[in-house]
């Protein structure tokens, strides 16, 4: 696994924490289908969310949540309701997440942002 790989997935790791402390339920992570990836996908006890997880080193190159394009929500969407799909969840019952994390630290600056699309 190189730098970036591990960055990611200490990223993912926080980020699966964080929803763990707000209550979610983890459903699955890095559930994979012909199509791509879904970092986690989550329960917040009314939703299943699915979540794209964004890990950066720093804000040097820009904000992680500018790496999400109307194209790369569109795609995520898609995977979402690939997902609800695959677990006989109702599409209408789904939602796309994104965390963004910076390094801070030892640790990860966190931002939220809900239903992306």
């Amino acid at each position: 696994m190189n730098g970036n790989q591990m960055l990611g997935q200490r990223g993912e790791d926080a980020a699966a924490a964080y929803l763990g402390r707000l209550g979610w339920k983890v459903l699955d992570r890095n559930w994979r289908c012909s199509e791509g990836e879904l970092d986690i996908v989550a329960y917040d006890g009314r939703l299943h969310v699915a979540c794209e997880v964004k890990t950066r080193r720093s804000t040097a190159f820009g904000d992680p949540l500018e790496a999400i394009t109307e194209r790369k929500a569109a795609r995520l969407r898609k995977l979402a309701l690939r997902w609800a799909a695959a677990n006989r969840v109702p599409g209408a019952r789904i939602r796309v997440d994104v965390i963004a994390l910076v390094c801070d630290g030892d640790g990860f600056a966190l931002e939220h942002l809900r239903e992306v699309c």
